[in-house]
């Protein structure tokens, strides 16, 4: 057994795939993206419906939303050293099944505690799922990362765009708890059957990166310990956590926003489509979402990392700052939140991106997935807008906070991260 072992070490490396080959296993990834992306973005339509039922204060409602990214996120790093140890197979299979089982338990939840349990449940498993799929596309793509982590995320982030008006008539027609069921277990099942398919790169599957002089890009693979002792990493990682919070407020409470402003069911026509402006902010924010993963992805890939990220978080800041001021407007609501979404959701290729040129691929999906905790922490001072909100009555000082801190994050990646990280991958190559 051991000199078989031995053996199968010295063994030459694997032929390389073809590309066609390569993009069939980003498909797979996307398509299991596009089923959990509901878990996060379908959340907001149920809210009112259980505050109406229960009577509960929105706030106390939205920490299940809270503890679901929590759970997607800090978790991602210990699916991530299964999923380096083990493969991706087993991690998205098992994850599929938790995202089931958990909103099969919000269909039948009747306390907070409930909904809390099966929210925590359903994070585990949409966690596995995206962090793996993510650290797959990275390590398949070396040469198109920022692309191909782009194209991943756009799944979560555009996957619910088609489902936004089927969910809500399946609401008001056989009420959330159906609806939490039906969809839970559909995208489930739907996830286990795509995990049998996904298969991680052995080594000389894959091109080796192409040299860019505005893609900063070590050649040392740190290990994941060795990233958390690195001061550069916790700069990224506050940067995630402060762009981050204001999509993720937006996202929780894109639909309590729009009833507090009395707009959620004035009609919109654009583009000759009439929807409320809450159902065509919803569709409209999700495809968006989903566009600007890839599109700044592929932008980074020419351009570089930090010049993106300044771009990207300054338009997010004024995107925030302009819904504050004319959101009030139902038409420009659902254009200035369709903004705010495309300027928001590219951070989630643009870091872990980031993330992997500056410390190697070898360990990508773990060191990737420490990155991605961010979003969990982000996901924190949700509640804290909603408190905010409620002592006030008002968005205002949410907005103003959000808006300022995206232009915080812009100027920190172009003035300190950007000279930053030259040094740290000029001295990891020495």
């Amino acid at each position: 057994m051991t000199d078989m072992v031995q053996s199968a070490a010295a063994a030459p490396s694997a032929a390389r795939v073809s590309d066609a080959y390569r993009w069939a296993q980003l498909a797979i990834g996307v398509a299991a993206m596009v089923m959990i992306a509901n878990y996060q973005y379908g959340w907001t339509f149920f809210v009112p419906d259980i505050q109406k039922t229960f009577g509960w204060d929105r706030a106390s409602i939205q920490w299940a939303f809270t503890l679901f990214v929590l759970f997607e996120t800090w978790l991602v790093p210990v699916e991530g050293w299964f999923v380096d140890k083990y493969g991706p197979r087993i991690v998205v299979l098992v994850g599929g099944v938790l995202c089931a089982i958990g909103w099969a338990i919000n269909a039948q939840a009747t306390s907070l505690n409930g909904y809390y349990l099966g929210m925590i449940i359903a994070g585990i498993g949409a966690g596995g799922v995206y962090g793996t799929c993510v650290g797959n596309a990275l390590k398949w793509f070396p040469d198109k990362r920022g692309l191909a982590a782009g194209i991943t995320a756009a799944g979560f982030g555009a996957g619910s765009a088609l489902t936004v008006a089927p969910i809500q008539a399946m609401i008001k027609d056989s009420g959330f708890q159906t609806t939490f069921l039906y969809f839970g277990l559909g995208q489930g099942i739907i996830i286990c059957l795509l995990a049998f398919f996904l298969l991680a790169p052995k080594a000389g599957q894959v091109p080796h990166v192409v040299a860019n002089a505005n893609i900063i890009q070590t050649r040392r693979n740190y290990q994941p310990t060795e990233v958390l002792r690195q001061p550069i990493f916790w700069l990224m990682y506050f940067m995630f956590v402060i762009v981050g919070a204001g999509g993720l407020m937006v996202t929780a409470n894109l639909k309590p926003i729009a009833v507090d402003w009395k707009v959620d069911s004035v009609p919109v026509t654009l583009m000759a489509v009439t929807m409320t402006a809450v159902t065509f902010a919803a569709t409209i924010d999700r495809v968006l979402n989903g566009l600007t993963r890839p599109f700044f992805g592929w932008i980074s890939d020419m351009i570089g990392r930090e010049n993106t990220m300044f771009i990207a978080f300054g338009m997010e800041g004024f995107g925030i700052w302009m819904l504050y001021l004319w959101g009030h407007d139902p038409v420009w609501f659902v254009l200035l939140s369709g903004f705010v979404f495309f300027a928001w959701g590219e951070i989630y290729s643009l870091f872990p991106s980031t993330c992997t040129d500056t410390f190697g691929t070898k360990f990508a999906t773990t060191n990737a997935g420490l990155l991605y905790t961010a979003k969990g922490t982000a996901a924190l001072l949700v509640p804290i807008a909603n408190y905010m909100q409620q002592s006030s009555g008002t968005w205002d000082s949410v907005f103003i906070i959000a808006a300022g801190a995206n232009i915080l994050a812009s100027l920190l990646a172009i003035a300190v991260l950007k000279p930053w990280r030259k040094i740290v991958v000029a001295k990891s190559t020495i």
